[in-house]
């Protein structure tokens, strides 16, 4: 085109002449040419995936205007088509019409009922359900749709019974008695679209009015017999809807639907679905004949239904490897699946078993492998990962190559998840953690965003925390990050550990310098945590003290005020270290190498009232106390905490901190509230006993905790109720029952809103002895109704009531610490047989597994030597007990155990202890 326009131009000039003019004229238009082709050129260059919407700007007040032409006398279809077009638009968009317009609009649309046009009447149906009339204009669209639900047109028919069904289901179910015998006759109609349409109106309708559905239970089974795929598996699904109260009427459905083969694949996989659950409400006597149905489904022809029982049966609870065997089998087969969805669900359900049986799914690594390179990153990450958890020792190297190359071709949210699956494998073969660490350290130089990078500290974190061996070189890999590090998170982070960590090592003092160059280079938060770092080795270190002290001083003139008033801070306690100086009654290693006893907001709080009320008496660590309101928020946040941090988890081994650690932190809080200061240390905390059933219109979880002459007890509550506010929550004790039990005081739950957990608290006082027994309890409170819609109102005055909840049982384990020791036959041999107790009982369990968990959940003691490991067909087994009994004394015992019968074990238990009567008492315990 360039060459084409210089021509013209010079032939132009040529045939003038070579008038002056006319060669401007033609230099003009080949400049103005050639910005033409230019802007042609950036033009190919624009992003073909940019969208463009026509409702962009769309207006709902231009649209209102625009739906006047419903009530023209000529209607033009095309026009209201593309106004209910908008509307539908506007509607999904989440804008909400008044009840003025909603009004306006339903009216124009039933008048457009009239007119013939097919794509104008299923346009129309759709804006009726969406519109979502008023109870009063109910009945306008009964009355309007009555003739198409006995119209010629089968479409019509279908598309009426469903907005009938969807529109009474939301609004006003008592009109289901009106179209009820159109439903059905609809169910038994010849045509398919007809009696789906009816059997997804009715499972509509079954969650509104489910009196009515059940009459239709005959037509539903007649259904169920069709041929028609998609009627098979809405009559399967509504059948089940209406049975699913009656579990012996399911069972004999799913038995019966069993024997006879479905016609629908999707009714298979959903009688695959009901099958399952049906084994896992049975426990742990599973129905063989069901199971056997999920194996022959596997040799179905569909490829869903497959996948399906596949799937059904891995996720099984308790579910045996040899069990798994023909699934895993299917699964493999899928992976070399020309279908990408076979291979993503079959690699995404392997990963998933390997989470709890990696060696069942170690045959299928070879094809999993091949699965590396696929088009499909999402299916390829999967691989990955899968192959991290069940692959070998000795295939680590080769597996770290092939992903080596992998990395570098995905977004950072496939690489996250990599990262994860390397350091369950780090944490699975401890003695590769050099060239895992290696690999880490590698893509941590790499480009990337915070959260990938984020996932990598972790991940070191995780490997130094868990694996001794690698702290040397997982220190380093961090120090050498921080130089380069542009995350002012993650460097305040790797500091930190830096302080805790490095002081500990070998050669500390190769870390003073990547320390000391984030006080040269970074910004003010960075600087502050670095000098934060340094005064810990110097407190940690006598010999690098005064070169520590000399480096905090030259940061005594740092811009910034946090940065001066830590090094100010830390100067002065190094330099009072070697006097014995002490801060608030507290050294300097206890001060800041030792957690604080008491919450950061609860040491804030006390603070600001003493500053609002000094006395004479200077503010000390002791006086810090918390209250029950922040005791339960701090609960809240920790719960939140622990349930994302259990989601994001790997199935590896830094999971979640055990059920126990949750009360014992609490406990230790306990004793900070204004109400319990008194009762001193904390000895040991039970389990989590529920006094209500879940799902009861009041739950009611109690956790003992025993001090030394007390016991409080801690009372968390739930109010499941929407319409009623409670307040004043306490539980009332009935210690008649329990004679060496006194109730000291109560701490009330102010406020229980449904939906928020709440607290309350009683003190017991133990008068004499170990008091044993059943505590009746009684929930006593202050109900307001509620309207869930507007919520409470302060006019509301309440009114008194209570509620009977389950007898709490304060027994011996209460007052068992549970601690191991490590050599327990020279434990046993040094405490004698002088107060030796020697009992046999026979116990009412199925397995001796069982009565051993039971054993040991009696006694309150920790298993010693892993002696409680073991298979589940044991006929004999001899169990090594320890603990703490309250007052500090060591007590032994061994649990010999046989299995009598199927249904008794018989045990022998002997106990000892430096006191008869504690022996007695631990003995008796069991009885």
């Amino acid at each position: 085109l360039w060459d084409k326009c210089r021509l013209r131009s010079a032939a132009m000039a040529m045939a003038t002449g070579g008038s002056s003019d006319l060669t401007a004229q033609g230099a003009q238009w080949l400049q103005g040419a050639k910005e033409a082709v230019m802007q042609m050129t950036k033009g190919e260059k624009k992003d073909e995936d940019e969208s463009y919407s026509p409702f962009q700007s769309l207006q709902k007040a231009a649209v209102l205007q625009e739906c006047r032409c419903f009530n023209d006398r000529e209607i033009n279809p095309r026009k209201c088509i593309s106004i209910l077009t908008k509307i539908l638009w506007l509607l999904a968009q989440g804008e909400k019409l008044t009840a003025l317009e909603t009004t306006e609009i339903f009216f124009g649309v039933t008048k457009l009922l009239m007119h013939k046009d097919q794509q104008l009447r299923r346009l129309l149906y759709l804006v009726l359900k969406e519109l979502k009339p008023s109870p009063e204009e109910v009945i306008i669209v009964c009355a309007t749709l009555t003739k198409d639900m006995n119209s010629k047109v089968d479409l019509n028919r279908a598309n009426a019974l469903r907005v009938l069904g969807a529109i009474i289901a939301r609004t006003d179910p008592t009109m289901l008695a009106q179209i009820e015998r159109h439903l059905k006759q609809a169910l038994v109609d010849k045509n398919c679209f007809v009696a789906a349409s009816a059997l997804v109106s009715g499972i509509h309708l079954m969650h509104v009015n489910p009196e009515v559905v059940r009459r239709w239970v005959n037509e539903v089974q007649t259904a169920l017999a069709s041929d028609n795929p998609s009627v098979q598996y809405h009559a399967l699904a509504l059948l089940h809807q209406i049975k699913r109260q009656d579990r012996l009427a399911v069972s004999k459905v799913v038995a019966s639907l069993t024997r006879t083969p479905l016609k629908s694949p999707l009714a298979h996989c959903l009688l695959i679905r009901f099958a399952k659950a049906m084994m896992e409400d049975g426990g742990s006597e599973r129905d063989r004949a069901l199971f056997d149905f999920l194996e022959a489904s596997l040799r179905h022809r569909s490829d869903m239904v497959i996948y399906e029982a596949a799937t059904a049966i891995c996720s099984l609870t308790s579910v045996a490897q040899r069990e798994l065997s023909p699934s895993i089998t299917v699964l493999q087969l899928f992976l070399c699946s020309p279908k990408p969805a076979c291979r993503f669900s079959a690699v995404r359900t392997l990963n998933k078993i390997a989470m709890a049986h990696p060696m069942a799914v170690t045959p299928c690594n070879m094809d999993m492998e091949g699965l590396i390179n696929d088009s499909n990153r999402s299916i390829a990450t999967l691989a990955i990962t899968t192959l991290l958890k069940t692959g070998s020792e000795s295939g680590v190297e080769r597996l770290m190559k092939q992903i080596t190359s992998f990395m570098s071709e995905i977004a950072d949210d496939f690489k996250i998840v990599v990262v994860d699956a390397i350091r369950a494998m780090c944490l699975k073969f401890p003695q590769k953690h050099r060239l895992l660490m290696t690999f880490l350290a590698n893509v941590l130089r790499e480009e990337g965003g915070f959260q990938y990078k984020k996932a990598i500290v972790d991940t070191l974190l995780s490997i130094i925390a868990r694996v001794p061996e690698a702290k040397e070189a997982g220190l380093s890999h961090l120090c050498e990050f921080i130089e380069d590090c542009e995350f002012t998170l993650l460097s305040t982070q790797i500091l930190y550990l830096l302080g805790v960590e490095g002081p500990s090592t070998q050669e500390p003092s190769k870390y003073i310098r990547f320390i000391y160059n984030r006080v040269v280079l970074e910004n003010a938060t960075v600087r502050a945590s670095a000098v934060s770092a340094l005064a810990k080795f110097g407190i940690s270190i006598a010999y690098l003290r005064p070169s520590i002290t000399v480096l905090l001083q030259r940061c005594l003139y740092d811009n910034d005020d946090e940065v001066r008033d830590r090094a100010i801070f830390f100067v002065t306690l190094l330099t009072g270290i070697d006097s014995g100086a002490t801060l608030a009654g507290k050294s300097a290693q206890s001060l800041l190498l030792e957690p604080l006893p008491v919450p950061l907001a609860a040491l804030e709080a006390s603070c600001r009232e003493y500053l609002a009320a000094p006395t004479e008496r200077p503010l000390s660590i002791d006086d810090v106390t918390i209250d029950a309101e922040m005791l339960a928020k701090m609960q809240k946040e920790a719960t939140s905490k622990a349930a994302a941090a259990s989601e994001d988890a790997g199935p590896a081994a830094d999971a979640p901190a055990p059920a126990m650690a949750a009360p014992a932190e609490e406990a230790d809080l306990l004793s900070r509230m204004p109400e319990f200061v008194h009762v001193g240390a904390r000895f040991t905390s039970s389990k989590r006993v529920p006094l209500s059933e879940v799902g009861t219109e009041y739950e009611v979880v109690c956790t003992k905790h025993l001090y030394a002459s007390h016991l409080i007890l801690a009372f968390q509550l739930n109010n499941t109720l929407e319409d009623q506010l409670l307040s004043s929550v306490t539980v009332a004790l009935d210690l008649a029952a329990v004679p060496g039990l006194a109730l000291e005081t109560h701490v009330p739950c102010a406020s229980l809103p449904f939906g928020q957990p709440g607290t309350a608290y009683a003190c017991l006082r133990r008068l004499e002895g170990v008091p044993v027994g059943t505590i009746p309890c009684t929930l006593k409170f202050v109900v307001k109704d509620v309207d869930p819609a507007t919520g409470p109102t302060d006019d509301e005055p309440g009114y008194e009531d209570e509620y009977q909840l389950e007898e709490l049982e304060v027994c011996a384990a209460d007052f068992m610490k549970r601690v191991a020791v490590l050599d327990f036959r020279a434990a046993w041999e040094s405490v004698g047989n002088g107060c030796e107790v020697v009992e046999t009982f026979s116990l009412s369990y199925n397995s001796i597994r069982q009565a051993m968990e039971a054993v040991i959940d009696f006694l309150g003691m920790s298993p010693c030597e892993n002696s409680a490991a073991a298979p589940d067909d044991v006929t004999k087994l001899t169990v090594l007990l320890s603990g703490v009994f309250l007052g500090g004394m060591q007590v032994f015992a061994i649990v010999n155990l046989r299995a009598d019968s199927n249904r008794a074990v018989g045990m022998r238990l002997t106990v000892r202890s430096s006191d008869m009567t504690v022996s007695q008492f631990v003995a008796s315990s069991v009885a």
